[in-house]
Parts: C-alpha cells; structure tokens; sequence
C-alpha cells in the first residue's frame, strides 16, 4: 500500500506516533482487571469536558456505524416514528435506516449546500410527532456544520428524543451536549481524536436510558448492558485496551492544548485552506463561509478536470485528499483537516500541491 506524504482525507485521518506507540504496549485482560477499569473511568471523564455533558459516556468497540444502528435500535421499535433533520448524505440516511427496521420516517431535508430550515423542522416536528429526532453536526461530504440548539429545543417541545452524529465535529468544535439537549451523541474515533476507526463514544441522557430500558433491545450494538460500566466491573465483552489507552493519550493532548486552542486551530486550518482555494480560483461548496464546518472543507472540482484525473494527478505527487458520495460523486471533493490534519503546514503544503498540479 502507498503512504501518502500529505495525508488530507476527511477520515480515518493520520494517526500521530505517540498514539501509534500506545498500541505497542502489553496489557493484560480488559474484562478482569481494576485497572482496565480504571483507564475507562478516565476516558469518560475527559470525554465529558470535551463533550460538554454530565451526563454518561459510554465507549464501545467498533466503527461508528455501530453506534448509529445501536441508537436507533435503542431508542425505537417498530412502528415508532423518527423525524431526520438533513443537510446531506448522512443526514436523510437516518430516515433510510430507520425504515430498515420498522420505524415510520419523515425526512426535513435542505440543498446539501444550505441547511435546513428551522420552522419547518418545528412544524413537522409538532405536527409527525416522532420519538425521535436526529441531526448531523458535521456533514461531512457537504461541508457543512449544522446549529444544534434550535434543534434540541424543538426536540423538547416535540417531546422527542435528539439523536445527534458529532462523528466529524467533536473535538474539532465545542458540541456542549447538555446545552443543546442531545439525549443520544454519537462520536468516531477515526476523525478528530486521531485514532484507527476502532472505537465508538456516545453520550447518554437520563431521558435516554428511560427509553432504552422500555424497548430494551438486546444486540450487538445495545447500550443497555454498558449502563454500569465501570461502576459494576462486567465487560459486556472483550474491550480493546490498546484502543483505549490511545484514546486515553489523545484525550490528554486536547486537555494540555486546551480544549478553547484546540477550536481556534481546527478554525484557523479551515480558514487557510478555504482563502487558498479562494486565491486558485477552487470554487468552494457550499458558497457561504458562515455554514462551514472547521474540520473538512468542501469543494467543485475544477472546470476541465474530472474526479478521476484530478485525484491521480494530487496521488501522483504524494496527496490524498476525499472524493464524494451520491448525487454529489465526481462533482465535489473534500479536504480533510481534523484533529492530526488540523497542522497549518500540513494544509499549506496540500494547497500548494493543489496549486501546482491545476496550473500544470
């Protein structure tokens, strides 16, 4: 396999040598030892500072998908009623996945360049009456961040559970999960926290786990047998301690950079890189700056390229940056500048490289 000098995917993103280091380590079993234990208690705490909760934090095994499906089956039975909020790709597939196990879904959808608008959000919310609510915070084959607040008040209002995927957005940006009522957010370990794509976090509401032990599902991705972890030391299976110390390890780098420097950086990359693009003629997608997320930008690729050449030409000279999916295939690309990515010399030397190979 190739290794790319100037690593610019919006995920999994580069992985640093001090986590890959933390992996090198032997450790004993995860679902015996007080110290497993303890190493997940510490997690947890940091992920609630970074996260902005008091509320619980579950870390399980596996790529955020997991924990996607694992919310809804969770939350929702069949029959039950789930309103998505969507920007993007990822956004409506909450409705296409809802469907899949039974659930009646609407869909309140935008132009993947905009975002959706509230009142309509409020009036469908109040008017379909769903369990559940769900939102993208970072869509990231958009490029956009989508405002919570607004959203989690509607949830309240409408009774609703807020389910939202901060996946590409924590750590990057202050999510503040209490003050904006997510009842159920969802975080990868693969975008911001540097991390191989092996580890899900999720933050739990009280209201939350009420319903979660009304429809008490049972699976894989179920959280309800995580619930007393570490109060009760049970495993409800073998944990990845490598993982975790990683995880542990990235964690702690945020919280000796300060979470508020940590933000300003992942602001301060994106606005470097959009303003190259700007200064190479890159039309940049969506238009509007203020709708833009700090840790993945997203861009036309260039009138006389196609996809295809456009991303052999960057490979060619040691860069890698993300394509697309769906209607916005072989039309957007995307720069991928979170957490290890977030490096200004690092985006520098990519929109140089960008620079030269359009000029060629």
């Amino acid at each position: 396999m190739r290794e790319y000098k100037i690593g610019l995917v919006p995920g999994p993103v580069s992985v640093p040598g001090k986590i890959r280091e933390a992996w090198l380590t032997n450790f004993g079993s995860s679902d015996l030892e007080m110290e497993f234990f303890e190493l997940y208690a510490q997690n947890q705490a940091l992920l609630q500072r970074l996260l902005g909760t008091k509320e619980s934090v579950v870390i399980t095994l596996g790529e955020a998908m997991s924990i996607l499906w694992g919310g809804l089956k969770s939350a929702l039975k069949p029959g039950d009623r789930l309103l998505a909020v969507a920007s993007g790709l990822f956004g409506e597939g909450f409705a296409d996945m809802a469907r899949a196990i039974g659930v009646q879904a609407e869909t309140v959808s935008s132009e993947y360049d905009s975002l959706p608008d509230p009142q309509k959000v409020r009036e469908a919310a109040l008017r379909f009456r769903p369990k559940l609510i769900t939102a993208v915070h970072c869509e990231t084959p958009s490029g956009t961040l989508n405002p919570l607040k607004e959203l989690g008040e509607i949830a309240r209002e409408a009774g609703a559970l807020f389910l939202v995927d901060f996946v590409a957005s924590g750590g990057g940006v202050a999510v503040d999960v209490d003050a904006n009522h997510i009842d159920i957010g969802l975080l990868g370990s693969q975008k911001v926290l540097s991390l191989p794509p092996s580890l899900s976090i999720s933050t739990i509401s009280a209201r939350a786990w009420d319903v979660f032990e009304e429809v008490n599902y049972g699976g894989y991705e179920a959280y309800l047998p995580w619930r007393s972890v570490p109060a009760v030391r049970y495993m409800p299976c073998t944990h990845d301690w490598h993982g975790m110390t990683a995880l542990n390890v990235s964690l702690s780098s945020i919280m000796e950079e300060g979470m508020e420097n940590a933000f300003a950086r992942h602001s301060r990359v994106a606005a470097l890189c959009r303003k190259r693009a700007q200064e190479m003629g890159v039309k940049p997608f969506p238009v509007s700056e203020d709708i833009c997320s700090p840790t993945v930008s997203a861009f036309y690729v260039p009138d006389g390229w196609t996809w295809e050449e456009l991303d052999a030409a960057l490979r060619a000279r040691g860069m890698a940056v993300g394509g697309n999916y769906g209607r916005l295939a072989g039309k957007v690309f995307r720069i991928g500048h979170m957490g290890s990515q977030a490096d200004e010399p690092l985006v520098a030397r990519g929109m140089e490289t960008l620079r030269e190979v359009l000029k060629r």
